[in-house]
Formats: structure tokens, sequence, C-alpha cells
């Protein structure tokens, strides 16, 4: 019953980890368009369309590289704190059963979830 029970916080700490770095992504991701776009409207407006054009590039691929990292951050922290989660699940389900046949499928149940 303890497994159960654990596997089911386990779940809802994943679930909690990936919805927050969904939130973060996004957020992020919507701030650095909304920047681009007043950026190059100002530059449209001030210095014309020809150094515009210039400017849209330089600011696509400023855009890209932000969201890319940003992905590989984000996913990087969900990673670790994830991991430690697992792991302090992995102390408890071992403390609370001394089985190790729970400890190792509620680590590869959680592994599993976050997989997926």
């Amino acid at each position: 019953m303890v497994e159960k029970e654990l596997l089911v916080a386990a779940a809802a700490a994943a679930v909690v980890v990936a919805v927050v770095v969904v939130v973060v992504v996004v957020v992020v991701v919507v701030v650095v368009v909304v920047v681009a776009v007043v950026v190059v409207v100002v530059v449209v407006v001030v210095k014309g369309v020809r150094v515009a054009v210039i400017v849209v590039v330089v600011v696509v691929v400023v855009v890209v590289v932000v969201v890319v990292v940003e992905v590989v951050v984000v996913v990087t922290v969900e990673i670790v704190v994830v991991a430690v989660v697992c792991l302090v699940i992995v102390v408890v389900v071992a403390a609370a059963a001394a089985e190790a046949v729970a400890v190792v499928v509620v680590f590869v149940v959680v592994i599993a979830m976050l997989a997926v």
C-alpha cells in the first residue's frame, strides 16, 4: 500500500514539474516574440524597410537561440528536480518497505513516466 501512495505522489510531483516547465517556456517565448515584434516595428518606422529586413534576420536568429537555450535549460532543470524527487521517494520506500524490489519498481515507473 505504501508503494501505491508513493507512486501517486511521484506522478503528482512529475506532473507539477512538467506544468511549471511548460508555463515558464511559454511565458519566455511570448515575451521574446513580443519584444522582437516591437523592435521590428520601431525600426521600420524610424529607419525604413531596408534596415528592418536586416533587423528581422537578426531578431529571428536571437529568438531561435533564446527559445532553444530556454528549452534546454528548463528541461535540464526539470530532469534534475525529478531525479531528486525520485531519489527521495526511493529512500522513503527503502526505509518504509525495506524491499529492494519495491524500490526498483518505484524508481523505474517514475523514470518511465518522465520518458513518455
